[in-house]
């Protein structure tokens, strides 16, 4: 199985961004489900659910989720399984086939923010959140309420970072290093 290292997580956790880092660290490639998904949608998330709803986007998650993890790359340089830090959308694991894929394929790691701090980075773009305009709630009530709504499956990651505080580099430094306890290894060139 190629190893992977899967960031998952409530939106504007910084999945997206420590993912970059982490996988430039690494020297692995990077996976943005979420960009997956609109490269084969042709259009924005917020498009898809706006047109066609919720359902028809969680299934297409559930397709591009079920890629990545039962992929089969190489790496060209030591010919052993070609590593991948994946970036998730904030509700990939509320899917209990979501969450058992991406548990089979490598470490889950979690991350988290406080729910005032998640608002504030959310703040000059929720419209481009659809779940965050469900129920017409003040910002911070309605993160809070998907926060708890979805705690239970954030609860499946192998570890949770909160990031309320901490830069980018620093999580990218946490995430290196409970996956590295983790025992996956990084690839090596062979000799």
């Amino acid at each position: 199985m190629t190893p992977k290292l899967i960031l998952t997580g409530f939106m504007a956790t910084g999945k997206s961004a420590v993912g970059h880092v982490v996988a430039a660290r690494l020297g692995w490639r990077f996976i943005d489900s979420d960009a997956e998904i609109v490269a084969r949608a042709g259009r924005p998330i917020a498009a898809i659910f706006s047109d066609d709803g919720e359902a028809k986007f969680r299934a297409l998650e559930r397709d591009v989720i079920a890629t990545i993890a039962r992929e089969r790359r190489h790496c060209p340089l030591c010919h052993g399984d070609y590593p991948a830090v994946v970036s998730t959308g904030g509700g990939v694991l509320v899917d209990e086939a979501n969450a058992a894929a991406l548990k089979r394929c490598g470490v889950v790691i979690c991350l988290t923010a406080r729910p005032e701090v998640i608002a504030a980075r959310v703040g000059r773009s929720p419209a481009k959140r659809p779940k965050l305009l469900e129920g017409g709630k003040p910002l911070l009530e309605r993160v809070q309420e998907l926060m708890r709504e979805r705690a239970a499956a954030y609860a499946r990651a192998d570890v949770a970072i909160d990031t309320s505080n901490i830069s980018i580099e620093d999580v990218a430094d946490r995430v290196l290093a409970e996956f590295a306890a983790r025992a996956y290894k990084r690839c090596v060139p062979s000799a």
